[in-house]
């Protein structure tokens, strides 16, 4: 790759393998203290994605400025570039100039299905951010009316703002709650006609002979009891109707044993559980329960490891783990399952992963 091919709209792995481009990148990561394997789980993405993905940590004009640098080959360790990022700089071009020219692999375009959830209520909780934020966004846009539910009253409201446009009924809520799952059918009305539970927290790694009773029960209020608590609310009326249909969002930790710690790993089988018991119970009434287990996700969500076992045996486990993806590519699994694309599927557990549970 050419210094003059270099846009904001190549990829980060572009970026850092090729010769000139490469260095400039490091340079400036090493100046802030990281390295470039901060920038892994974000390779396949435009470079340009880190304006938002970064929160405020790469504004546009510090793009601007590095594809300037780029075609005019200003290849840091010339001028006034450190000794380490200078060396790391110079080894990176050298590797790079002595492989194959890089082909970008074509990134995924989100394709809107127009009218897909005309006349449908749908709950989407954890709606305020993340995955639950871009699912919500994909049913609004295919004409759903949206229950958006979130415990952030400022993340639901700029969510609103932007999608001015849109049917969506925000509601603050803790779906630990009774009094507020009460609430959030009093906002859907009569018809629910489908629930996404998205809303969920990871835990900090521990193993089950470090694990607190804090960490367990906080972990399984919010992932296994909430989860429970809206589908518990939301059948009745679906009983009703004979028709539904539900979306439990689990995890890769659902499926294995080396995604996360004890606690987190334990409440997602919880939810695999739930999903599957109601898809039998319910299959007969029209009324469809699913799970979508996500892989490597770019959300507001982190990773902390409060043991070093924890670390290092759920390191040991990503090491074969694919590209991070954006939450829209999640919203896409979710919202076919949830609509009546997914009518002859029920009680599945789809990995959508990038392919970690195969390898």
């Amino acid at each position: 790759m050419t210094q003059n091919t270099l846009t904001a709209d190549s990829s980060v792995g572009s970026w850092l393998d090729d010769p000139i481009g490469g260095p400039i990148l490091r340079d400036l990561l090493a100046q802030a203290g990281q390295s470039a394997d901060v920038l892994r789980p974000v390779r396949r993405l435009a470079i340009k994605r880190l304006v938002k993905l970064s929160k405020g940590q790469f504004p546009p004009e510090l793009i601007d400025d590095l594809v300037r640098r780029a075609a005019a080959g200003e290849v840091p360790g010339s001028a006034g570039a450190t000794d380490a990022a200078a060396a790391t700089g110079a080894s990176a071009a050298a590797d790079a100039s002595a492989r194959p020219p890089v082909v970008e692999r074509p990134e995924w375009v989100e394709r809107v299905s127009a009218g897909r959830f005309t006349g449908q209520t749908v709950v989407v909780t954890g709606a305020g951010s993340g995955i639950g934020r871009a699912t919500a966004s994909r049913v609004a846009r295919e004409g759903g009316r949206v229950i958006a539910v979130d415990i952030s009253r400022e993340r639901l409201d700029d969510f609103v703002a932007e999608h001015a446009e849109a049917d969506i009924v925000p509601v603050v809520a803790n779906i630990t709650d009774d009094d507020a799952i009460a609430g959030v059918l009093a906002a859907a009305g009569d018809r629910i006609d489908a629930l996404a539970n998205v809303a969920g927290i990871m835990d900090d790694m521990t193993p089950v002979h470090e694990v607190t009773d804090a960490v367990w029960k906080r972990v399984f209020a919010i992932n296994v009891d909430g989860t429970m608590k809206l589908m518990r609310a939301v059948v009745p009326g679906m009983l009703e109707r004979q028709a539904g249909s539900i979306v439990n969002v689990a995890s890769e930790a659902a499926l294995r044993g080396s995604a996360a710690g004890v606690a987190y790993t334990a409440s997602k089988h919880a939810v695999v559980g739930l999903t599957k018991s109601s898809a039998y119970m319910y299959g007969p009434s029209g009324i469809r329960v699913n799970a979508v287990a996500p892989g490597p996700t770019i959300t507001n969500i982190e990773a902390t490891f409060a043991s070093p076992l924890g670390a290092e045996r759920v390191r040991a486990g990503m090491a074969l783990l694919p590209d991070a993806v954006e939450a829209d590519a999640l919203a896409a699994s979710i919202t076919f399952l949830l609509s009546d694309d997914g009518v002859n599927v029920n009680g599945q557990v789809l990995a959508s992963d990038g392919g970690w549970s195969v390898a």
